[in-house]
């Protein structure tokens, strides 16, 4: 028997904290070779397309599934994304997640799982730039393994970051508050997550403070870049989940061709300690997420095994 399950499930059946802790299994799995994680893929016609990321995760899990969600331009209220689980090793359907939430559960995952591993432990502040859906679930994420005393929040519209403050406040537990200028955020955050849309950097680096650590969640193409090129040169650790995906976009990675690309590692390694998530509390370190494929059918299992509890 299997089941479908919706955005209004995983409210309420999924803790933030069960969806790190299996993604950072999945992390671990792809460090040991225990998940099969290729680049997304798209097909379709010119003016829109269905996008595909796959993965079997062979270790913890021993799942395999695919996620699928589209890339056309309408407005059409019935667009959603489709999770698909199976079992690897029976090929058993085991059931399916359909929504939005999944997608930004698994990249807030994702990014919690980096703030663990490569921020330092005495924060005190969180900064967001951006305010949309994404921000939302990033920001429950990552007070979910760091406590804070306060968060700062910015976007270019005052009506959203300070309706984006008072939800989150309610929603996290710690005062969030709404500044006038990402240079405010920017220079007082301890972990930094930028989270926009902007083909343009929102930040300049010399804002920036001894230690943060900085996720990067937008857009990061060679000619269209949320972050400056100059917080990577200064960063002494650049991490990511899937070089192999980073290096399979459409178009040129941000840090491809440039020196800081030699010196990314894969944030596996740094969970299983293989590298260094950071040398000192002075240290800037930055994680690039790029979306590793898997972690969502992981965190669908995840889901179906509480619905069936």
């Amino acid at each position: 028997m299997y089941r479908i399950l919706t955005d209004q499930d995983l409210e309420e059946l999924l803790p933030f904290k069960n969806a790190i802790d299996v993604v950072e299994k999945a992390i671990c799995a792809k460090a040991e070779g225990k998940l099969l994680a290729p680049p997304r893929f798209s097909v379709g016609p010119k003016d829109g397309s269905l996008v595909f990321t796959a993965g079997s995760e062979m270790k913890y899990f021993h799942t395999i599934g695919f996620r699928v969600y589209d890339r056309f331009p309408s407005g059409s209220p019935d667009r959603t994304q489709l999770v698909v689980v199976f079992d690897n090793r029976t090929g058993a359907f085991k059931g399916l997640v359909i929504g939005k939430h999944i997608g930004a559960i698994r990249t807030a995952a994702i990014n919690a799982v980096a703030v663990k591993h490569m921020a330092r432990t005495n924060v005190k502040y969180l900064g967001i730039l951006g305010t949309g859906f994404q921000a939302r679930f990033h920001a429950q994420a990552i007070a979910a393994v760091r406590h804070f005393e306060a968060a700062r929040v910015y976007s270019p519209t005052k009506s959203h970051r300070e309706a984006f403050a008072k939800e989150m406040s309610l929603k996290v537990g710690i005062p969030f508050e709404a500044e006038e200028s990402a240079r405010e955020v920017v220079r007082q955050s301890d972990v930094l997550l930028c989270a926009t849309t902007s083909h343009d950097p929102v930040f300049h680096a010399d804002w920036l403070k001894a230690g943060v650590h900085i996720n990067t969640i937008g857009p990061k193409y060679r000619n269209k870049h949320e972050l400056p090129l100059e917080a990577a040169q200064r960063s002494q650790v650049i991490a990511t989940d899937s070089l192999e995906q980073a290096s399979s976009y459409d178009k040129p990675y941000f840090l491809s061709d440039r020196s800081e690309w030699e010196r990314i590692v894969e944030l596996g390694n740094i969970v299983l300690g293989i590298a260094k998530g950071r040398g000192s509390d002075e240290d800037i370190t930055l994680f690039c997420s790029v979306g590793l494929s898997g972690t969502e059918v992981v965190i669908a299992n995840e889901a179906l095994r509480l619905a069936a509890e």
